[in-house]
């Protein structure tokens, strides 16, 4: 059997505990992988990797991080490296923060490997209850039970292969839910007021979570949950993202999905260290938002 490399990048710590824990996160992932013989799965932190030598037989990375202009992969001499491995069909993927990168010429790659990215001024990240209760035909949703769960979930993402099709790819939205007017008006994380254009589009249904085929053979997903930490504890949540990463990695996904079981304190493990960290005013983050 062919065993696939997956890298998962964690980016620096950010916000108070229990959200965005990055590296707990991604070490969390990498557990529920460890016995399987299909793939191997690296975690590297500081958002990149110790040796870019490692980049080169990889199947697919995978990025959970600050977004904008501290994004990993706002560093140009980071996209030149991974570039020519994507033109060659490595798989790609983003979790919460992470669909979100700066400035414009970084988009119009990431939007490229990605799909869509989330855009400051236009989408929208509020706290909210989504339910999924008409999952996608698609490997990804293999096994995975309608669900509901609270978390910052990102909206109103700016698609490119939507908006700029191509007959040589494939997008799909994976989960689907739609906002309430209450959710649409309630100040976001980017604003203290709603934004005009996304209380106007009620009743409107909202992905956030998708796959893309790209004309390269590579894959890639978004997935706009994740801002709290204990989510992983929920069963279905947890599964979605683990198909994801088999197929982002081209490892078939089995029939039932991936199955995994956290014990009694696997959320508590490699938390970041946050203490005596500033909070920002209105923000709720740890370290100023770039602009």
């Amino acid at each position: 059997m062919v065993k696939h490399k997956l890298i998962l990048i964690a980016g620096d710590p950010s916000h108070p505990p229990r959200m965005h824990e990055y590296r707990a996160g991604m070490l969390l992932l990498q557990q529920c992988l460890a016995q399987r013989d299909d793939i191997e799965v690296e975690v590297h932190t500081g958002g990149w990797v110790e040796d870019e030598a490692t980049l080169d037989d990889a199947d697919a990375v995978v990025f959970f991080s600050d977004g904008r202009a501290a994004h990993p992969l706002a560093d140009p001499d980071r996209r030149a490296r991974l570039e020519p491995l994507l033109e060659k069909g490595l798989g790609f993927g983003a979790l919460h923060y992470g669909v979100e990168l700066s400035p414009q010429p970084a988009v119009r790659r990431f939007d490229k490997w990605l799909g869509g990215t989330y855009e400051f001024g236009y989408s929208y990240n509020p706290f909210w209850e989504a339910e999924f209760t008409n999952l996608a035909e698609h490997p990804i949703t293999t096994g995975v039970a309608p669900f509901a769960l609270r978390d910052e979930w990102y909206f109103n993402i700016r698609f490119r292969a939507e908006e700029q099709p191509s007959s040589d790819t494939t997008f799909t939205p994976i989960l689907v839910a739609t906002p309430t007017s209450e959710v649409r008006s309630s100040p976001g994380g980017d604003s203290r007021k709603p934004y005009e254009h996304i209380v106007a589009d009620a009743g409107r249904a909202e992905t956030l979570m998708w796959a893309l085929e790209r004309p390269d053979g590579g894959r890639g997903f978004g997935f706009t949950g994740a801002h709290f930490h204990d989510n992983w504890g929920n069963d279905q949540f947890r599964k979605v993202v683990l198909n994801a990463l088999l197929w982002v990695s081209k490892v078939e996904v089995p029939e039932d999905g991936v199955d995994s079981v956290l014990a009694e304190g696997d959320l508590d493990k490699n938390l970041d260290d946050k203490d005596g960290l500033p909070v920002c005013t209105g923000c709720g983050n740890l370290v100023p938002l770039p602009v």
